[in-house]
């Protein structure tokens, strides 16, 4: 993206037009000017000559230090990626003979997951005589919605795939 805007803007002896409508560096348009009365202006006062809209009818100049004006840009680029916040996937594995105090505990990181706005996936494992029993399973999973639904609401509900009992969970 950047690589193209660079494309698009010309400055100073790149600028191929005879006249451009001219701003300053304070924002006061200076009229229709030609291109070398404006490129005496930008010297005159150590700046640059940057087209900014050339489809423009006349096309825009500013006089802008072009450095600075290239520095903020991609300041500003930083700030947003680093104030960008991905979700990502939590797992948590569970069995269908799981204790109440154990359950209490992947509970209790499941809704600090939530907090940070990370989506919660509960993967139940049954091993040999256990997948005859899915019903425990099942009660399992319910408590876990029960017990966080005041800060999530479920995206997929319970499903047997294979030996694995999956559910989804998202902060409202």
């Amino acid at each position: 993206m950047t690589t193209q805007k660079q494309q698009q803007t010309r400055i100073d002896s790149k600028i191929k037009i005879r006249q451009a409508r001219v701003i300053d560096e304070n924002g006061v348009q200076l009229g229709v000017l030609t291109i070398e009365e404006a490129m005496a202006l930008a010297r005159e006062r150590e700046l640059n000559l940057v087209e900014v809209a050339p489809n423009a009818k006349p096309p825009v100049c500013k006089i802008m230090d072009f450095g600075k004006f290239k520095y903020t840009q991609k300041k500003k680029e930083h700030q947003a990626r680093v104030k960008q916040h991905q979700v990502t996937l939590k797992e948590i594995r569970l069995r269908p003979k799981i204790d109440k105090h154990d359950l209490e505990t992947k509970v209790k990181s499941a809704k600090k997951f939530l907090d940070r706005g990370d989506r919660v996936q509960f993967n139940m494992l049954f091993r040999g005589r256990e997948r005859g029993c899915q019903g425990l399973g099942q009660e399992v999973m319910k408590e876990i919605i029960e017990t966080l639904s005041e800060i999530s609401k479920v995206e997929k509900f319970p499903k047997m795939e294979g030996r694995r009992m999956t559910m989804m969970l998202v902060k409202k």
